[in-house]
């Protein structure tokens, strides 16, 4: 069933009518009922107005979770513009990359988030030409920036019927997210994502799972298609509140759980392995879980079980997507036995066709592996200012080719046994070896360096380089895990270093990867 608002502006709209009194935010202090929402959500248009900002001009966000972040970016669709989230992570070379790559005209940012000012990273790295304006969403303000309050009232001279002139001319096949995904190149690559597409593609999801009027609380990150569009939209979608959580930490997540009586607490399989794992557990009152969304990681049947036993939740579903998807392609459905949760990463969503391929892209029986590609509505329209990148993304007949290897069962659900691209997931963040390893070369000590993916219990996936050091040379694994932690955001950094002479090579000198991942494997034991 296709949803009753086609562009973000007028999914807030409708929210702030449906749902209200419901209280909307929970952030501190903050504790807004939808109507108060979109308030501050149209100041924020208006201030992104009266700055100047057009029609399709990008805006980009470099912010943990929070209830500026939230107001900011709903402010930037309102006005009619183009969200560039950026991942906490990253470090300024690669934030500047993405600043710059968008032409985003102003960033808003923090100065005070886990002991990092980002205006600082970035000046660092060098301002980008395209940037206008720095805002601070929090901390303190330097000279080379504006404070979000300061910046907000400039749109007081903003009419509602200026701002809602504005909105209505936004269609549903008009971009409000380039989401930077970075590429087996080496380079980020920005998707060119729509308002119609993420309408539908999330309102399928909330639909899916059963949120309505939930208490939610975000881990997900913002920046990522599971805490902005499984999180902030989809709670406009359904009335739920968003509580936003802007560190996992699985002490505050207890606490927060009981406090604010969530019912519906998403993530990878480490958060919920971690709370089922802690030996305070039985003195927090969890009573209140109802809805569990994971995946990016296999699952445990036990854990799946444990969730429900012991920590309540009702529903629990698993699901797979690629931020070229919209962030979303198939998902479990929460009645389904815990063996395919657990097992599989679901079926297609309504409306979104899902094959398994073989190299000639002839779909392969039930059972047998294959590429795993997707078409429907929900695929990019691109990527930003790259043809050659999408044409050999998405082929002609509108297949999106994912690079994951999976199995089909004869029910349609598909379990993902490997990748094409060799992309690992770390903690539920996708880490490509082809950015790290351009990133390493750098490192003065290092002539070449293959890295894979190996297994962690706790994170997943975890990254393993195979060093080649400089002839003269003697560095330790130590010294290039810490320089790597220096230059690039963590869930990129390899958590093992082997060094060796030589790289085992294909016939075109291409490495072999999976020999790697198998020696890597069994020096771990």
């Amino acid at each position: 069933m296709a949803p009753p608002w086609t562009t973000i502006p007028d999914l807030i709209d409708d929210a702030a009518d449906r749902f209200a009194s419901n209280e909307a935010m929970v952030d501190g202090d903050i504790r807004w009922d939808f109507v108060e929402f979109r308030t501050e959500i149209r100041r924020a248009a208006a201030a992104l107005m009266a700055s100047g900002v057009e029609r399709g001009d990008r805006i980009a966000v470099w912010a943990p979770n929070c209830w500026e972040w939230a107001v900011a970016a709903l402010g930037v669709h309102v006005a009619g513009a183009i969200v560039v989230p950026i991942n906490t992570r990253f470090k300024g070379r690669e934030a500047a990359y993405v600043i710059e790559s968008s032409k985003a005209r102003i960033l808003f940012t923090v100065t005070d988030f886990l002991d990092t000012d980002y205006v600082a990273l970035l000046s660092e790295a060098g301002v980008p030409a395209s940037l206008d304006e720095i805002v601070v969403l929090r901390g303190t303000v330097p000279d080379a920036a504006v404070a979000f309050a300061d910046m907000i009232d400039r749109g007081r001279g903003i009419s509602d019927d200026t701002i809602a002139e504005r909105a209505a001319m936004i269609a549903p096949h008009d971009l409000c997210n380039i989401m930077f995904t970075s590429g087996t190149t080496g380079s980020p690559k920005g998707a060119m994502l729509t308002h119609g597409a993420t309408c539908r593609a999330f309102k399928s999801w909330s639909d899916v799972i059963g949120l309505d009027q939930d208490r939610y609380l975000i881990v997900n990150p913002f920046f990522h298609s599971f805490g902005l569009n499984a999180g902030i939209l989809a709670c406009l979608m359904t009335g739920s509140t968003i509580v936003p959580h802007p560190v996992f930490d699985v002490a505050q997540v207890m606490q927060r759980v009981p406090e604010e009586r969530i019912s519906m607490l998403p993530g990878p399989p480490a958060i919920y392995q971690t709370i089922l794992n802690d030996p305070d557990l039985e003195s927090f009152d969890m009573s209140s879980l109802r809805l569990a969304v994971t995946g990016a990681a296999a699952i445990p049947v036990e854990m799946i079980l444990q969730m429900r036993e012991r920590l309540g939740f009702e529903k629990i579903v698993t699901g797979y997507g690629l931020t070229e998807s919209t962030g979303i392609a198939t998902m479990c459905r929460h009645d389904d036995d815990p063996e395919i949760i657990a097992n599989t990463s679901g079926r297609a969503i309504p409306d979104v066709e899902v094959r398994v391929i073989d190299a000639n892209g002839k779909e392969v029986p039930r059972g047998e592996p294959g590429e795993i590609v997707v078409r429907g509505y929900n695929i990019m329209l691109g990527y930003l200012d790259d043809p050659e990148k999408t044409a050999e993304t998405v082929d002609a007949e509108g297949w999106l080719h994912t690079g994951d290897i999976g199995v089909m069962d004869d029910g349609g659900n598909i379990d993902i046994t490997d990748r094409v691209k060799d992309m690992f997931i770390n903690g539920g963040f996708n880490a490509y070896p082809a950015e790290i390893e351009n990133v390493m070369t750098k490192h003065p000590d290092i002539a070449s360096v293959a890295v894979v993916g190996v297994p962690d219990e706790r994170l997943g996936e975890v990254g393993y380089a195979f060093v080649i050091p400089v002839r003269g040379s003697a560095p330790s694994g130590d010294e290039i895990m810490t320089w790597c932690r220096t230059e690039m955001a963590n869930y990129k950094c390899p958590r093992h270093v082997a060094f060796v002479d030589a790289l085992p090579l294909n016939a075109s000198g291409k490495v072999l990867k999976y020999e790697l991942r198998d020696q890597a494997i069994a020096s771990l034991g």
